[in-house]
């Protein structure tokens, strides 16, 4: 051996070290005895750590026949540099299927306009409205130009819903056209928030009332497909019982999914405060609240006689007090933790499409996926 090569041997024998992989292997297990489409998964940069590329916009999936799996970098904390700092890729799996796939350094990617199925954007040509969508299910809401615009002036929060009858992404050419609530082949909007919560517009519950921020005041995108959106609204400070409050509205959502992912931070307050989640009121609808799933569904005919469609909010149970209404609203009403923050999926169906065309079908889906969040898809991550 050369003499040279020996601070190297020594420092390759050391207890703990761990020489960079190639690629990955990561295991993912479907626990549930039932069959799971398009589940997300999940790699934290802990979890890519012992990859030789620390890049994670250049890293790619393939499942176990060694074909390519769609992912995308995302940056979840948007930090000073906005790094991307989580790998995320869908599957699909059979009851208690496990599926093996690996991760490895090449090119960074280069989507194409077909591989994109979540999008979102701010758009100030109709006064600050933050929209986003994905294949399924399109919103929007509402910023703080729309409070004195005079061709239709709006304070509220809401959650907008835009229905969709295509997999395509649509808002950028609804917004082009500006005849949105007329349905082209592709679906509209037929739904009216105004100042309601829409579906999912979150406020405080102070003395048995509602109290929530006017339009939000800005926005930043963290993530824009093709897989998941995800952006931030900041709220302007709002009167709770004497006490300024400001909000913050995290919102995601996934390719393949009914429901949006929100988690609502509170700020002003000292420990847990009662949030009230809330679906507009509308004539006709069948509601029901199941406190064991921790939902709170409804089954509605469209506006303009469209169909029909269903909401819901989901909250994990052990965080959700009651079910309340006031006049406009539906209220699941729930604790945020100690740092003032709730996190609770709110979406819709529209039968039109053909996935969920029943109300029972629509119970067993957010069943299902209230089933999904108790036992999520077990990834595990191992060197090769």
């Amino acid at each position: 051996m050369n003499i040279k090569e020996l601070p190297l041997l020594l420092f390759l024998l050391m207890p703990g070290f761990c020489p960079a992989a190639a690629q990955l292997t990561v295991k993912a297990t479907n626990h549930l005895q039932t069959p799971r489409a398009r589940q997300t998964i999940e790699l934290s940069a802990k979890d890519l750590a012992g990859l030789d590329s620390k890049n994670i916009e250049t890293l790619h999936v393939k499942d176990s026949s060694g074909n390519e799996v769609l992912c995308q970098a995302v940056d979840t904390d948007f930090d000073d540099h906005h790094v991307r700092d989580t790998l995320i890729f869908q599957s699909d799996f059979a009851p208690g299927e496990t599926k093996t796939f690996t991760v490895s350094a090449g090119q960074k990617h280069s989507y194409k306009i077909s591989d994109f199925k979540a999008y979102g954007r701010l758009n100030q040509e109709r006064f600050d409205d933050y929209a986003w969508e994905n294949d399924l299910i399109a919103h929007r809401t509402y910023g703080t130009a729309l409070i004195t615009w005079q061709g239709e002036p709006l304070t509220s929060s809401a959650i907008d819903i835009w229905s969709k009858n295509t997999s395509r992404l649509v808002i950028n050419d609804w917004y082009l056209l500006d005849d949105y609530h007329s349905d082209h082949g592709e679906g509209c909007d037929d739904y009216s928030a105004g100042a309601t919560r829409g579906d999912g517009g979150i406020g405080l519950w102070v003395k048995d009332k509602l109290v929530a921020p006017i339009n939000f005041s800005a926005s930043r995108t963290l993530a824009n497909g093709p897989i998941r959106v995800l952006f931030e609204l900041d709220y302007p400070a709002f009167d709770s019982n004497g006490t300024k409050i400001t909000e913050t509205l995290r919102v995601s959502l996934d390719a393949g999914s009914q429901l949006d992912h929100y988690v609502a931070t509170f700020k002003g307050a000292i420990g847990t405060l009662p949030a009230a989640i809330g679906l507009k009121k509308t004539a006709g609808a069948k509601v029901e609240y199941d406190s064991k799933v921790g939902a709170l569904t409804t089954w509605e005919p469209m506006e303009k006689k469209m169909g029909m469609q269903g909401l819901a909010i989901f909250v994990d149970p052990k965080f959700l007090v009651k079910q309340a209404e006031d006049d406009k609203n539906n209220f699941a009403i729930a604790m945020t933790g100690v740092n003032g923050a709730i996190s609770y999926w709110a979406g819709f169906a529209w039968d039109r499409p053909g996935k969920i065309t029943t109300p029972e079908a629509w119970k067993k889906y957010i069943s299902n996926f209230a089933a999904g969040q108790t036992s999520p898809i077990q990834v595990s991550v191992s060197g090769e």
